[in-house]
C-alpha cells in the first residue's frame, strides 16, 4: 500500500484551538451547532480537550493545565488561537518514514500517544510554511 502526503487526498481529523477558558469556547461551539464527542486530560502534554462535532468536521479546545505548558505561553494573553490541522492516516509509521524520506523535517519521528488514544506525530512548522500540521492515526 502507498501512503500519501499528509494532507494530499488525506481526510482533515481536526483544528485545534488553544483556549484560555475551556466552558466558554465549548458553549460558543454548541451555540455553533456542535456537540461534545470528547472530553479527557491527556496529562504528559499538560492538557485538557474538548473534541466538539459538527458533521463531519471537528473542532478540538486545548486548554493548558498549569502555568508552565508552552501552551500558556503560545496562547499569551488572548482568549483563544490556531494550534495545528491534523490529518488523518492509516498507518502513522510508514507516513514518518514517507516524510522522512522525503526531506520533511519532523518535531516528532516516532508516533505517540495523543488524545483518545490516537497516535500523533507532528511535522515542524518551518516545513510547513509556519503551520504545526498533526499527522494523527486514530485508536483502531
Amino acid at each position: 500500500m502507498t501512503s500519501s502526503p499528509a494532507g494530499a487526498g488525506q481526510p482533515l481529523d481536526h483544528v485545534a484551538l488553544v483556549v484560555a477558558d475551556l466552558g466558554r469556547s465549548a458553549a460558543l461551539y454548541s451555540a455553533l451547532g456542535f456537540t461534545e464527542r470528547y472530553r479527557e486530560t491527556v496529562d504528559d502534554q499538560d492538557v485538557e480537550i474538548i473534541g466538539m462535532r459538527a458533521g463531519d468536521s471537528t473542532i478540538e479546545l486545548l486548554r493548558p493545565l498549569s502555568a508552565t505548558s508552552p501552551l500558556v505561553k503560545f496562547l499569551g494573553g488572548k482568549e483563544s488561537r490556531l494550534h495545528h490541522l491534523a490529518y488523518r492516516v492509516a498507518d502513522i509509521e510508514a507516513e514518518l518514514e514517507r516524510l522522512k524520506r522525503a526531506g520533511v523535517r519532523l518535531i516528532d519521528e516516532r508516533p505517540r500517544k495523543g488524545a483518545h488514544g490516537n497516535l500523533i506525530a507532528f511535522i515542524h512548522p518551518s516545513a510547513a510554511g509556519d503551520v504545526l500540521i498533526e499527522v494523527c492515526q486514530p485508536a483502531s
